[in-house]
């Protein structure tokens, strides 16, 4: 009986360290994920934004990364205000 208890706490501790290993791995592959996306500058505001979270507008067939949709109207106007 004791052997099958000591069994099972060591099975439970092996899982235990398994899982706690695991977490850091998926910890360093995320942070190396966030520190190769590639970022734009928001022609309006100046923030940086990721490719994977910004609003994308075009002009002439050339792609704009915004922070948010205000930015992206706020371009349209001063394109729409601006002497041709």
């Amino acid at each position: 009986m004791r052997l099958l208890i000591w069994g099972l706490l060591i099975y439970v501790g092996y899982r235990v360290v398994v899982a706690l290993t695991k977490g850091k791995e998926k910890e360093t592959k995320t942070s190396e994920k966030r520190e190769a996306a590639v970022t734009h500058r928001d022609p309006v505001c100046g923030v940086y934004v990721s490719e994977d979270d910004a609003v994308v507008g075009r002009l002439e067939g050339e792609r704009h990364y915004f922070c948010s949709m205000n930015c992206l109207e706020k371009f349209r106007e001063q394109l729409d205000h601006k002497p041709s």
